[in-house]
């Protein structure tokens, strides 16, 4: 039997899903604007040189719109930080409050080739859109559901935003995606780990290492942001008892406030949330992460902790 080919990393994933989706809707159009050759996707624009376009930043938000107007969906690539600050209140006014068929596709810094000119870092792009209303927000963890959610954004009308994950993000999911619902990766009774981008392969290691001694660890994968798929986290609560959030976004406005405020007016248990402090990020690499209290040590530790105050554990 012939090996398995490896999964996409999550740009080319994001290619292959456009691809797949301008197949079958002719009116879907990419925009690109800041993004040197070996991101921008070319692919495409070999493919459907009039459905493409790098606009400049000048001119970008005008050209989405009038694209928009003939029906969409437009893909709106760019570095996050063009996004979330830089065209921030253009893309709102223009393109998010009117809600417009425009999915905006924030790619991470750490995708450009060295030397290549980015802005810095965003400290909460996720927070920042999902504040914005009637706006879907989507995080995934990898190429696999890179992949389905750029083919289930194409279908669905209105406005949303997908945060790209790093190039080196390992492949841990199946690809399963379906806006509004997480995706229960580790089934379990004691504990649950909810988690969020690049440390959702973080919490299924340790959830793996807990059920080698006997402790059954719920993971759910929440790459679907807004809307949040509220009865699977309540679910967890009542069926586990403790929740344990781990993200890499700000644990003051993150996911994981929004949960501990959702289980609180509904069902409250026990929630700790791991992000990051009151600092800027210089980057979500695996290192800058560790820095940051991200470690694999600390979920084990957090998760142990829990467990002694359910009881779990003595």
């Amino acid at each position: 039997m012939s090996a398995r080919e490896p999964p996409m990393p999550p740009v080319a994933a994001y290619r292959e899903g456009l691809l797949t989706a301008a197949e079958r809707l002719p009116t879907l159009l990419v925009l690109e604007t800041g993004l040197p050759p070996p991101v921008a996707s070319t692919s495409f624009a070999t493919r459907f040189p009039s459905r493409y376009a790098t606009p400049s930043d000048a001119e970008f938000v005008s050209v989405a719109t009038e694209r928009c107007a003939a029906g969409g969906p437009v893909f709106l690539g760019a570095p996050i930080p063009w996004v979330v600050e830089g065209a921030y209140p253009s893309l709102v006014r223009s393109l998010v409050l009117p809600r417009r068929n425009v999915k905006l596709v924030g790619f991470p810094a750490e995708a450009f080739p060295a030397g290549s000119r980015t802005p810095p870092p965003v400290r909460d792009d996720l927070g920042t859109m999902r504040a914005l209303p009637g706006l879907t927000v989507v995080a995934p963890a990898d190429g696999p559901t890179v992949r389905s959610a750029t083919l289930a954004l194409a279908d669905r009308a209105g406005p949303a935003y997908v945060r790209l994950p790093r190039s080196d993000a390992p492949a841990v999911t199946d690809g399963t995606f379906s806006v509004g619902r997480a995706q229960e990766l580790r089934s379990g009774g004691d504990l649950t780990i909810v988690a969020l981008g690049p440390m959702l392969a973080r919490a299924l290691e340790v959830a793996d290492e807990l059920a080698r001694v006997g402790i059954s660890v719920r993971v759910l994968d929440v790459a679907s942001v807004k809307p949040l798929d509220e009865a699977a986290v309540l679910r967890a609560a009542r069926d586990t008892g403790a929740l344990l959030v781990v993200e890499a976004s700000p644990a003051g406005t993150g996911l994981g406030s929004l949960v501990a405020s959702m289980t609180a007016e509904n069902h409250p248990v026990p929630v700790r949330r791991l992000g990051f402090p009151d600092l800027y990020p210089e980057d979500d690499s695996a290192a800058r992460l560790d820095e940051l209290g991200l470690s694999l040590d600390r979920i084990r530790d957090e998760a142990w902790e829990l467990l002694r105050l359910r009881g779990r554990i003595a």
